[in-house]
């Protein structure tokens, strides 16, 4: 898991958050002053302040900071990236892996950056539709590749600690571009190196 270096919530920010935390806990029913709810609400507003700092960055400043020109033609996959992001419809986590390829041209990227980029994207309020599609279009648009594949597997606590409460469900999610949507055997190049000893953790 690539690490993002946190910032410090202005005061009048932190201030504010932990006035929210403070009145979710009353309006479920808790007592704000015991003692293991003494320091929460702040502990709550450092942990959102780190869950959401995608919103601080930009993934395609990321991407062309580390650039560079190469004769390499063939597919350039990173597989198994995990990720963290939080449900923009319930605020509970999604945990989850992309696979991220393409096939330069005339440009490759640094292997660390595309981890970052993930990052970057996961760490704002997401639906992993969106989140899949996000890497590719970033990818595609600052790489100007051959082609982008990006396929996403994830839980979401969403539907297993509430709603249907479907325990280790799994939902995939795929974003194509290029030599990957027009090129058969590019395509099942791609999900076949995925699937090469993939263990299913999510």
């Amino acid at each position: 898991m690539i690490i993002l270096k946190s910032g410090n919530m202005e005061a009048k920010k932190q201030q504010e958050f932990e006035q929210a935390v403070k009145k979710i806990l009353k309006l479920i029913g808790e007592d704000i002053n015991r003692e293991g709810l003494l320091k929460t609400p702040a502990r709550v507003a450092k942990a959102w302040e780190f869950m959401t700092e995608g919103y601080k960055l930009d993934p395609k400043q990321v991407l062309n900071d580390a650039l560079f020109e190469s004769s390499n033609n063939e597919m350039v996959l990173i597989r198994n990236i995990e990720f963290y992001s939080m449900c923009e419809h319930h605020l509970l986590p999604i945990i989850g892996r992309a696979h991220v390829a393409y096939i330069p041209n005339g440009k490759v990227v640094g292997l660390s950056k595309i981890p970052r980029m993930v990052d970057i994207f996961a760490r704002r309020l997401q639906i992993q539709e969106q989140l899949t599609e996000q890497i590719a279009y970033a990818i595609d648009d600052v790489i100007k590749p051959k082609g982008v594949g990006v396929v996403i597997e994830a839980r979401h606590m969403c539907m297993e600690m509430r709603g249907v409460e479907k325990i280790n469900s799994t939902t995939t999610t795929s974003a194509l571009r290029g030599a990957f949507i027009k090129n058969t055997d590019t395509r099942k190049e791609f999900f076949s190196l995925i699937n090469a000893g993939t263990d299913k953790r999510y």
